[in-house]
């Protein structure tokens, strides 16, 4: 029986590749109204799990259900498409020539490099997305052109076109000055605070990123759940220094969090 309400659900997820365990017994569950932070050092299994929650990263044991359809018992391709991703990999595919409104509108077919027609309900759509993303006036400026904060934000409204339930966002903040950062992260505030949002999961290194909207966090360490739950639980100080592997500090201020690293003492010579 699937959990009710529940957009993602992951179960006992183990993944072995070449005698390695990559994910270790991973639970998590995502409810109906929770924007969640997969925060982890590098190697803690981050991408494998967004790997297998978009079916490229086949599961050695465990189950993974998207609105209570289970990988396996359903069409996995169908299922891939309630899913979301803004990632680097698909920014550096897109064509330099691109249109943003073509971009936007190839997500309704999942397709890099539209070679089809663009109808006149697509366009229309795709336009209410740019607006929704708040990139109306890029609409017919080529993909060349546009700044890292201002792709993001395509990208966003290109994944928007599927209409998917769930919005993973692969560390989109990578590559963005600090006043670009800003503006974005605003944005996926503002994002997320509109009724009907998707479900959004942004996978992250840094606690900076965590606008007020989201509400829970599931940390990874060597592939296994460090903690999980809301912002209250499982965002503390004693986690991050597990997770990082250092003493930090995690300090809230203005209604945002901050982390410093403690300085590691030293003998005098």
């Amino acid at each position: 029986m699937k959990p009710k309400n529940a957009i993602l659900s992951v179960a006992n997820l183990r993944i072995v590749r070449d005698g390695t365990v990559i994910l270790d017994e991973v639970d998590w569950r995502v409810q109906r109204g929770e924007h969640w932070v997969l925060l982890g050092a590098n190697g803690s299994g981050k991408t494998s799990l967004l790997n297998a929650l978009t079916g490229y990263l086949m599961p050695t044991s465990g189950e993974i259900s998207v609105l209570g359809e289970t990988y396996g018992d359903s069409d996995w391709r169908e299922l891939r498409k309630k899913i979301g991703l803004v990632s680097s990999s698909v920014r550096q595919m897109m064509a330099d020539d691109e249109p943003a409104l073509e971009t936007v509108a190839s997500g309704k077919y999942a397709m890099i490099d539209f070679w089809g027609r663009v109808t006149r309900a697509e366009k229309a759509q795709a336009l209410k997305l740019l607006r929704q993303v708040e990139c109306e006036y890029l609409a017919a400026r080529p993909w060349r052109v546009l700044s890292q904060g201002e792709r993001q934000r395509v990208l966003i409204g290109r994944a928007l076109m599927a209409k998917p339930r769930v919005l993973i966002l692969d560390e989109p903040c990578a590559g963005l000055d600090p006043a670009a950062r800003e503006h974005f992260l605003q944005f996926l505030q503002r994002l997320g605070a509109q009724k009907n949002a998707p479900t959004l999961v942004l996978v992250t290194h840094h606690v900076e990123e965590i606008m007020p909207v989201f509400s829970h966090l599931l940390v990874l360490k060597n592939g296994k759940v460090l903690a999980a739950g809301g912002k209250s639980v499982a965002l503390t100080t004693k986690n991050l220094s597990r997770a990082f592997e250092a003493k930090l500090k995690l300090h809230f201020r203005n209604k945002r969090f901050v982390m410093s690293v403690r300085p590691k003492r030293t003998e005098l010579v």
